[in-house]
């Protein structure tokens, strides 16, 4: 799909990652295309990491999850979650173009987080579907 996205649809976008992510405590909020191309990025500040090769190795990473949720007779799998000792990565599927990643530390509970997710792409999908 070919979407171009408007100032104010960008605008909403990080408002909304900010507002609903960032601001309750994750570190980090990137919207991706499936091509690992980063459609917006929000962080609290101290983030030091290279965003590009994150999109684009989190994007890698959810394709091998589609051969492999095949593989197993799912159809997908929606989200992905890596734990870390002090940092976690989340992965939510937005749409079949766009990806979520959110990283975030121990202080937040995986619960509370895919409960915030799930009403942020709700959110999302209401924006990137009204040209």
């Amino acid at each position: 799909m070919n979407l171009i996205l408007g100032q104010v649809q960008l605008d909403t976008i990080y408002n909304t990652l900010k507002e609903q992510l960032v601001d309750v405590g994750v570190q980090s909020s990137i919207l991706i295309d499936t091509a690992g191309n980063i459609i917006a990025s929000v962080d609290n500040g101290n983030n030091r990491r290279d965003i590009y090769s994150l999109a684009a190795l989190a994007a890698a990473n959810f394709g091998a999850m589609g051969s492999m949720a095949k593989i197993v007779g799912e159809e997908e799998f929606s989200l992905l979650f890596h734990k870390g000792e002090k940092e976690n990565i989340y992965f939510s599927k937005v749409n079949d173009d766009f990806l979520l990643i959110n990283i975030f530390d121990n202080q937040i509970s995986l619960g509370f987080l895919r409960l915030k997710v799930t009403k942020v792409v709700e959110e999302l999908l209401s924006v990137l579907i009204t040209k």
